[in-house]
């Protein structure tokens, strides 16, 4: 793709450097305002939502000692579906950001909580707080993009292997704690350069293989034993709540980062990046989920992705009180807030999958963006923030 047409597709190219820094100023004074009004209603909140959760786990599991019939089954597993959806999303997933180690509570703080989830907390936070956080979109920075399976822009050369990529997203949809967990340890990349032998590795690949064996043992062991003459149908409802909380969570994080409409990025894009250039590409790189206040709270408030991704240690039961605030920024710098029900931003995230699955000239197109690196010069006058982008149409 020239330069021009680059710039033809450059959904910024109306913001000059000042305009930029005038948004990061902005959206510092939404944080500012939410960071001083931090209080009790913000703490009986996730407190409230922390004891649901034990609630719905604790009864779903009595339930299930009955789950030899069909009704009992049904309501245990229900319950300790939605138990762990609640654990894993709005708990978990918002605790290890450090969205409330301002209470200093230490039973609900980013250095003491772990999860129930195949990964080491210790683990997911570097790889997900201090890389995909720090390298949204980034093309070979940020590994959440595509998870080292799938091709996620036209600018990425295709191979025949991803050809495979709708089958892998799915099976990674269908383990996806498992996959996660593979791909903090970038298990690939480690295995590909013998890295394996290296002690920090094999400490990193010690403690994933200790975490899943403790998780397997409790869900697929302990309990079903607890359960007596119930132990057979209450394995099966344990594997049916993870398998549906695996599908639930990647659902909502393809929704976050992958429909038709969010932008990627090239490396050099975000050399000497400014603060103001660094909230614009989390602002073009992510994509929200319209819904319910429920649908909200499931999702772990990452419905709100825009919103979480400009400040993912704010607390997520705020995200909904600053999203008009935000979208009022887009409108106002002409952006493009990119939002959708849940069934519209999945089908979207499919449909890149699919069709990014095949070479570009399958639909027409030999104008293939440069590999990462290898991005043009951009022209005279346009603002460096202008994050060179491969841009996913």
């Amino acid at each position: 793709m020239t330069t021009i047409q680059k710039q033809a597709n450059n959904p910024i190219a109306h913001l000059s450097a000042a305009d930029i820094e005038r948004i990061g100023v902005e959206l510092d004074a939404i944080r500012d305002e939410v960071v001083a009004s931090r209080g009790a209603d913000d703490a009986a909140y996730i407190r409230r939502v922390i004891t649901t959760q034990r609630v719905l786990e604790m009864g779903g599991r009595t339930v299930l000692l009955a789950s030899r019939f069909p009704p009992a089954w049904f309501l245990g597993t229900a319950a300790l579906t939605v138990a762990k959806i609640l654990e894993n999303m709005e708990i978990g997933h918002n605790v290890l950001h450090g969205q409330w180690d301002w209470m200093r509570d230490p039973k609900i703080h980013s250095t003491t909580w772990e999860w129930d989830h195949a990964t080491p907390a210790e683990q997911w936070k570097h790889s997900h707080n201090q890389l995909h956080h720090t390298y949204t979109n980034v093309l070979g920075k940020d590994n959440d993009l595509g998870y080292g399976i799938m091709r996620v822009d036209e600018g990425q050369r295709w191979h025949p292997f991803h050809l495979g990529q709708p089958l892998w997203n799915l099976v990674n949809a269908c383990v996806f704690e498992y996959g996660i967990a593979a791909y903090d340890l970038e298990l690939g990349k480690n295995l590909a350069k013998s890295r394996r032998r290296t002690p920090e590795f094999r400490a990193r690949a010690k403690q994933t293989l200790h975490k899943i064996r403790r998780q397997m043992t409790k869900d697929y062991v302990v309990h079903p034993l607890l359960s007596g003459p119930s132990a057979a149908t209450t394995l099966t409802a344990n594997l049916t709540a993870n398998f549906i909380r695996n599908l639930w969570s990647h659902s909502v994080i393809m929704c976050g980062h992958f429909p038709e409409g969010v932008e990627t990025f090239e490396r050099t894009s975000i050399e000497g990046e400014t603060r103001g250039e660094w909230y614009l590409r989390q602002m073009l790189g992510s994509a929200n989920i319209s819904g319910s206040r429920l649908m909200h709270i499931m999702t772990g408030n990452l419905s709100y992705q825009i919103e979480h991704h400009l400040f993912p240690d704010l607390p997520s039961n705020r995200y909904q009180e600053i999203a008009p605030k935000v979208q009022d920024l887009f409108q106002r710098y002409g952006l493009s807030y990119t939002t959708g029900s849940l069934p519209r931003q999945v089908a979207s995230a499919w449909k890149k999958v699919i069709r990014l699955s095949l070479p570009n000239q399958f639909f027409g197109r030999t104008d293939a963006a440069p590999a990462p690196g290898n991005t043009p010069a951009a022209a005279p006058n346009t603002p460096k923030a202008e994050l060179a982008s491969t841009v996913s149409r």
